[in-house]
Formats: C-alpha cells, structure tokens, sequence
C-alpha cells in the first residue's frame, strides 16, 4: 500500500490537472494577455509515482494504428499451378540427373569392354607368336641320314 493514501488502491488515486503558467522576460514590456479557449490549450496531468515522486506532463492520445487491409484470400487455382509448376521442375531436374547417369554408366561399361578386349586380345597374340617355334609332328635330322643310290636309310 501507498504510506501517503492508506485506504486507496493505486488505480483508484485522483488524477491532478494543472494548467502552465506562461513566464514573460523582466527587460520587456509584457504584452497583454490574450484569453485562450480552454479547449486550444492541452491540459497538463501530474501522476504520483508509488514512491512519492510527481510526474507532470501533456496527456498525449495513444497513436491508432492504421486499419489493417483486408488481403485478398489465395485462388485454390494458383496454389494447385504454383505446386504444378515445382512438380514439374523436379521431374525435369531428376531426368537430367538420370540421362547424365546413364551416359556415364554407358561410357564406364564401353570403357571396360575395351580393356578386356586389349588384354584378351594380347593374350591371342602372345599365343599365337610364341607356339611357332613348338610346331607338333615328325622331325626330321637331315644331317644323321645317309643316302645310297636312291634309297634313305637312317
């Protein structure tokens, strides 16, 4: 509770209004006073702070915000297109990506039977050169034989 208004709550306090006194300068003349509307004049409100202290000030009205614009709702057409058209897009990512693995695979396969050709086929080859001083049959020693009259006797 407030120790200076014991039997009030802090919204209940009275609110004190006090008007500003104008100050004219001691080397001039003053102007005589022209009476104001009270209504042009803004009023002056003092709050007491829970700790004693007075605050004076304009009151000053809260700023409204600007009314919000109603947004025109989304067409159910425009999303379903809007979802077609990244649909679409992602199909034709996942086609490109599968054309470029397929050219790759053909290209690792072709590159593979053409190793395995290379080497088989230089097998052949050594095959082939390396049996020619092995040839199977009879071998004949022309230098051991001795020929008489046309007779061979060995």
């Amino acid at each position: 509770m407030d120790p200076e208004h014991p039997g009030h709550a802090p919204a209940e306090r009275a609110v004190e209004v006090h008007h500003p006194t104008p100050i004219t300068p001691a080397a001039v003349t003053p102007a005589p006073l022209i009476p104001v509307q009270p209504g042009s004049v803004p009023a002056v409100a003092s709050v007491v702070l829970p700790d004693g202290r007075v605050v004076t000030g304009y009151a000053i009205n809260p700023a409204q915000p600007e009314p919000v614009t109603a947004k025109p709702p989304v067409s159910r057409a425009a999303v379903n297109v809007a979802l077609g058209g990244v649909g679409f897009l992602a199909v034709c990512g996942g086609l490109i990506l599968l054309t470029s693995f397929i050219a790759a695979l053909t290209a690792f396969i072709t590159q593979l039977i053409t190793l395995a050709t290379v080497i088989f086929g230089g097998w052949i080859a050594v095959q082939i050169f390396s049996a020619s001083g092995h040839q199977g049959g009879t071998t004949v020693n022309i230098r051991k034989a001795t020929f008489k009259r046309n007779h061979f006797h060995g």
